[in-house]
């Protein structure tokens, strides 16, 4: 193992300037997947467990729809939320059982709730309640992509070390360009923030500054049909 001195953001900060590896770039159709942007998580002072990294976010995750969307591209959202008695939740549900546990994130209840303001198309867009890190374990997600034709996924939300790195790492698993912009995804530590878009960026994505995704999409017109 090679020792460093350097935090985490450091790491990330160098990487970001001189990239080991060419990008994968973007596809002929993206979709747009952000991960988990309810209260529970966003809802900085009214929950412990809720987080923030980039003021901007919000904002910047509803223009990213904003344009996308009137393009015909998939916009999904995930959620977490868990029945009452936390057993759809599993072991992940068992290491503790407080009122800000995993597990009792209950359907329903206010810290299951998306964020107020997301600008989210309930009749266009597509919402799924995960119940395990990744947004395509046990979901609907890649028979939806597979239908939409999709070939490269841009992943917004939080935490970056957890459901946003875990959904990134199956993405590319299933062969998908994958794509994070930077200014999108959020996490409770910089630390970990920073490891995991560092990692990510050498691995399993491009980590891109959210101006290039927003250009990419304003200039992105939708395969003909046929």
């Amino acid at each position: 193992m090679e020792a460093s001195d350097k935090s985490a953001r450091q790491l990330y900060e160098e990487i970001k300037a001189k990239p080991t590896r060419p990008r994968f770039g973007f596809g002929k159709k993206p979709a747009i997947i952000n991960i988990d942007l309810q209260k529970a998580y966003t809802g900085v002072g009214e929950f412990v467990t809720a987080y923030e990294t980039n003021p901007k976010q919000i904002d910047y995750v509803n223009e990213l729809a904003g344009i996308a969307r009137p393009k015909g591209v998939p916009i999904v959202w995930t959620y977490v939320a868990y029945m009452d008695s936390g057993e759809d939740c599993g072991i992940w549900g068992t290491r503790t059982d407080t009122p800000d546990s995993l597990q009792n994130i209950k359907v329903g209840s206010r810290r299951s709730q998306f964020d107020d303001r997301l600008k989210i198309d309930e009749k266009r867009d597509v919402i799924i309640n995960k119940r395990m890190a990744s947004g395509f374990h046990e979901t609907n997600l890649s028979s939806l992509l597979i239908w939409h034709k999709v070939d490269t996924l841009i992943v917004t939300g939080g935490s970056t070390s957890g459901c946003v790195r875990a959904t990134v790492v199956d993405s590319l698993s299933h062969s998908y360009r994958t794509i994070v912009p930077e200014e999108c995804v959020a996490d409770k530590h910089e630390s970990p923030h920073f490891a995991n878009l560092y990692d990510m960026a050498l691995k399993y994505a491009d980590v891109i500054p959210v101006a290039e995704v927003i250009d990419y999409l304003k200039s992105y017109q939708p395969p003909q049909a046929g």
